[in-house]
């Protein structure tokens, strides 16, 4: 799920430009199909460069460098002998290095949001301070990867050329630009300062709805939740036995039910050998026995899911209706990425949709809502380019940008009185626009502060006159990375809670202030419960602490 890159609206030039570059790949090792990649490892395979976006494990550059997948291009190898420069050298670990904490607010207009969750490293003391030899940066110029200019005081080094070139100074600007990141790495200050104060300002760290009286029943009697996903597999976080979850959490999504590839919208569930069937499905009982909720998660960031017909609809319900009876789940998580929903061009009114991907799948949530009745829980877990990005660019009413921006939203509206909660993934995500028409970016406090708001104020969606209304605050989860290694935009625990400060007692607010003190905001989602166990729990620990101090609605 948590792994997939947010998808971009029309950066197919840049791409382009970069497959076109060559390199010198001396330094980079081959790709290993075995190794755990960090974000910002750099391979070769095939004689070509990529770079990882995030965490990946088993998935060939090659094959996963699209321009929403884990690996990015880099060039092509230029055959060089000579010693890499250390912008592109490996690490077969997952990096330990967290991205900024914070990243301010930018007016800079942007119709292309970053598809990249690249860790900038801060310099270190003994690489800041003196005058920097190097050139001005000036948008345009051909760059190539290695190459060093100065801009805003600092030096910056190129690692994609493609996007170092660009005629886009407000996007890849270094140090200035709104996805700077994507195309240069700091490499010190031109003037005689200290590591901290290095960093130019575009990462400096930063810091009315009413609750329905049908509140979605949790049996551990606590109002504030913990939703986390449980793997059903080892992507090198390790796996953890159901009935070994921590109280912490609330709701559990097994994660994933994928197609089966024999019909269209058949989705099958296969556990993986690590576990024992008979032992699982106890553990599903024990479980709901505590009071969590067992969730099965559908699709996810390699689990494609379509429903373009009314047999692939009919397909989709009766498969899940099968794996929802054989293992008693209480409920689904609707996880669909990648191209499993779009809309078609003219497809403007969410209320009234008339793309069949997004029609046929109301439809099956409907047919599968109605069959199970009040008790059955109906989650959602999409990006934020599916959601809050409709506020800005709308797939049906746009052109030539990405169809699939907002492409949520029917579904969301259509399901809004059966929905128990929405945790929309803030991390893996490009610049976003929230309602202060200000762009925020992933990592910091006011990214989860604005991209929650907008959900609970509602906002206008882009190229309409229609306003996506706002949801009830017991329906929001805050969507996070329970660690470094569980996806871009990592927020740490005192920038978690100084959001959720913000938001429920509008306090401690810095560059973005919500419409109201949202003081009935449900809770936190996390990808994932093994993360989170990978990390000693540090997640699910302080966060539970937290959410049990304030005041039950």
């Amino acid at each position: 799920m948590k792994q997939s890159l947010f998808a971009v609206a029309g950066l197919c030039l840049a791409a382009a430009s970069v497959q076109s570059h060559a390199i010198s790949c001396a330094g980079i090792p081959q790709w290993n199909s075995s190794t755990a990649y960090g974000g910002g490892s750099q391979v070769q395979e095939a004689s070509k460069a990529y770079k990882a976006n995030w965490w990946s494990q088993g998935h060939s550059p090659a094959s996963y460098s699209g321009q929403w997948q884990e690996w990015a291009l880099l060039g092509t190898c230029d055959g060089a002998s000579s010693s890499a420069p250390s912008s592109v050298r490996s690490s077969s670990a997952p990096s330990s290095i967290a991205p900024p904490s914070s990243v301010k607010s930018s007016t800079a207009p942007s119709s292309i949001p970053s598809s990249h969750s690249a860790s900038s490293v801060a310099p270190s003391s003994s690489s800041v301070g003196g005058n920097c030899a190097s050139s001005q940066y000036v948008a345009g110029t051909a760059y190539s990867v290695g190459q060093l200019v100065k801009n805003a005081g600092n030096e910056y080094r190129c690692t994609v050329a493609g996007w170092c070139s660009s005629t886009a100074e407000w996007a890849y600007a270094p140090g200035t630009g709104a996805h700077w990141q994507m195309a240069w790495e700091l490499v010190r200050s031109c003037g005689a300062t200290s590591s901290s104060s290095a960093m130019p300002s575009s990462v400096a760290s930063s810091s009315r709805s009413s609750v329905s009286s049908s509140v979605s029943s949790v049996g551990t009697g606590r109002y504030r939740i913990i939703s986390g996903y449980w793997h059903n597999f080892n992507n090198g976080s390790g796996v953890i036995p159901l009935d070994q979850v921590s109280d912490a959490y609330d709701a559990i999504n097994v994660s994933f039910a994928e197609p089966t590839g024999r019909a269209p919208g058949e989705i099958g569930f296969v556990l993986d050998p690590a576990f024992n069937m008979a032992a699982f499905k106890a553990a599903i009982k024990s479980k709901q026995a505590a009071g969590k909720k067992v969730i099965i998660s559908i699709g996810g960031a390699n689990g494609q899911v379509q429903l373009p017909t009314a047999a692939a609809r009919a397909n989709f319900v009766n498969s899940m209706k099968a794996i929802i009876d054989e293992y008693g789940f209480d409920g689904l998580d609707v996880d669909f990425e990648g191209h499993s929903l779009f809309l078609n061009s003219g497809d403007n009114d969410f209320r009234n949709p008339t793309t069949p991907v997004i029609v046929n799948l109301i439809g099956a949530l409907q047919d599968l809502t109605n069959h199970y009745g009040d008790k059955f829980v109906l989650t959602m877990a999409p990006e934020t380019f599916f959601v809050q990005l409709g506020y800005s660019f709308y797939g049906g009413t746009c052109s030539s940008c990405d169809t699939r921006a907002g492409a949520y939203l029917p579904v969301i509206y259509a399901m809004r009185d059966k929905l128990d909660w929405l945790q929309v993934q803030n991390y893996n995500s490009g610049a976003i626009m929230g309602t202060d028409n200000k762009y925020h970016y992933m990592g910091g406090a006011d990214f989860h502060v604005a991209m929650i708001d907008m959900l609970l104020t509602g906002f206008k969606v882009a190229g309409t006159n229609l306003t996506f209304p706002a949801l009830r605050q017991d329906q929001v989860l805050i969507g996070l990375p329970a660690n470094v290694n569980a996806g871009g935009g990592f927020t740490s625990v005192a920038d978690v809670q100084s959001a959720m400060n913000c938001l429920i007692k509008a306090q401690g607010c810095t560059t973005y202030q919500p419409a109201a003190a949202w003081s009935n905001l449900r809770g936190l989602m996390t990808w994932s419960i093994n993360w989170d166990q990978f990390n000693n729990f540090e997640f699910s620990k302080n966060h539970r602490q937290y959410l049990d101090q304030l005041p039950t609605p």
